[in-house]
Parts: C-alpha cells; sequence; structure tokens
C-alpha cells in the first residue's frame, strides 16, 4: 500500500483528503499547526522520517487579502514551504503533488480559457507567490506535478471543517436578505473539492508540470451565481458590478492524459446529488 504524505491535513482540502482516501492509502499529516512555525530542517526531518511514496501539499495561505496586506508571511507559506517539501519529496524520491490556484492568472486581459503555456505576471501577492512556488518546486522537482486549483466548494457534513465558498454564500444570502455582488466581466471555473480530490488520483501518474486543473465555466460569475441558487431552490438579490477578471482554465493539457472535469454547472449537480439533495 502507498504510503502517501497530506500537507494541510486540517484545511478544507486536506482534511477532505485523508477522509477519502482512508482505506486506499496509507495516510500520514504534519501534527496539527506544525507547518505555521516549522523551518526548512523541522520539514524535511518529518519527510524523511515517514518516507512517503506520494506527497500531496495543500498547506497554503490563501486569504489573498492577508497576503497582500502581510506579503512576508506569504511569502514563507507560498513559496518557502512548498520549496522545502519539494526538497523533502526529491530526497526521498517521492512523486509531489503540489497545489497551486488559478490566481497566477490573476490580470491576464485575454478572453476565453486560458492554456498553461500563457506568459503570467499575477497582479496580486498571492498570484505571484503562487508562480513563484511553481517555478522553484519543478527546478527542485521536476517529476513534481504543480495543480492550479480553481475556488473550490462543499456543502456542510461529515464532520469536516468548512469555509465561505459560493453555494454557502448564496443560502446565506437567501437567509439573511444580503445583497450578493459579482460581474458579468468576471469569468472564473468554480471547483467541488470532492471531484477535484477524486482526480487526484490519476494525477499521480501525470509527468512532471503545471496543469490547469478545476473546472470549465463558459458562464460569467452572475449568470453563475444565479444558476446556483435556482438549483439550491433560493432566492438571492444580487447587484451587478464592473469588476472586470477571467481566471478561467483551459483543460485540455490534462485531458490529454485522460483526466476530465465536469463544468462549473454540472459539478454542483453532482455536489447536490452527492449530499441527497433532490434538483
Amino acid at each position: 500500500m502507498k504510503r502517501v504524505l497530506v500537507t494541510g491535513a486540517g484545511g478544507f482540502v486536506g482534511a477532505r483528503i485523508l477522509d477519502m482516501w482512508r482505506g486506499q492509502f496509507a495516510l500520514c499529516a504534519f501534527p496539527s499547526d506544525t507547518l505555521r512555525t516549522a523551518d526548512e530542517n523541522a520539514v524535511l526531518r518529518f519527510i524523511l522520517k515517514e518516507h512517503p511514496d506520494v506527497i500531496v501539499h495543500t498547506a497554503a495561505l490563501s486569504n489573498t487579502q492577508y497576503c497582500q496586506q502581510e506579503p512576508e508571511d506569504s511569502f514563507r507559506a507560498n513559496v518557502l514551504l512548498p520549496e522545502w517539501v519539494a526538497k523533502g519529496a526529491e530526497e526521498v524520491g517521492a512523486k509531489l503533488l503540489s497545489c497551486s490556484s488559478d490566481q497566477v492568472y490573476a490580470g491576464v486581459t485575454q478572453r476565453g480559457a486560458l492554456a498553461e503555456t500563457l506568459p503570467l505576471s499575477p497582479s496580486n501577492v498571492y498570484g505571484q507567490h503562487k508562480l513563484e512556488a511553481e517555478t522553484r518546486v519543478l527546478a527542485r522537482c521536476p517529476d513534481a506535478v504543480a495543480l492550479r486549483l480553481p475556488w473550490m466548494y462543499d456543502l456542510p457534513g461529515y464532520h469536516l471543517p468548512i469555509r465561505g465558498n459560493l453555494p454557502l454564500n448564496i443560502l446565506k444570502a437567501a437567509k439573511t436578505g444580503e445583497v450578493l455582488h459579482f460581474s458579468r466581466n468576471d469569468y472564473r471555473g468554480v471547483g467541488y473539492v470532492r471531484e477535484v480530490i477524486a482526480n487526484l488520483l490519476p494525477a499521480m501518474a501525470l509527468p512532471g508540470g503545471v496543469y490547469n486543473f478545476g473546472s470549465g465555466n463558459d458562464k460569467d460569475m452572475v449568470d453563475t451565481a444565479l444558476y446556483f441558487a435556482h438549483l439550491l431552490q433560493v432566492d438571492v438579490t444580487i447587484e451587478e458590478t464592473d469588476f472586470v477578471r477571467n481566471l478561467v482554465m483551459d483543460g485540455q493539457k490534462l485531458q490529454e492524459h485522460g483526466i476530465v472535469f465536469r463544468s462549473t454547472q454540472e459539478a454542483f449537480r453532482q455536489c447536490l446529488a452527492d449530499h441527497g439533495m433532490d434538483i
């Protein structure tokens, strides 16, 4: 049985990996909160001790506003830590899946789905650091797989950590009367976290490199939010803004390796079905 080390195991993604993969792998994780303060030597010692076959690096500081305000904290968590993990993976010969973000595309003015080969200069600190981490991880560990993940969601349940996400924001607004703000010039894929985790299994066999790893979306965020609200059978008020953004990822490279994601809309229907909700 393969031994898999999951970083960020107490977080939104990491906790679900441990839950979904229980029994399939020999799972291990850093002790709670260790990575907040661990230095390079501590990270390497733990990896050498556990000697995993696969490392899934989900740990990150993902609050984009905080990263913008505290770039040094972001640099440590989002650049140095994945580089240290890559060094550990190299030393034990582990396959590394390192989670990046669609925020590397922040500031792109091109319309349509964005390919991994696009020259990038992210407009926010978080995106800049995620892009730099990809470069450092692959320089250290060329067989590593850097996965650009979208904004993800799940519904409450399973006794697992939850965080603000699109369906929860919609449900909250429907209950409180809060006005939501979305733009018809804002495009991004929104991913069902359980589909992302399921696709990590075949991702272990990918050649080293960078991959867009999530649902596509040909609808703007106003229409996307309205579609989610319709399936949730709630009414919400949306105030349209003029915010301009495109983070939609082209999944062609991944599809060439046999890994396919549902569209944002199809994936949400699957999420509701998984939670036993009629649609």
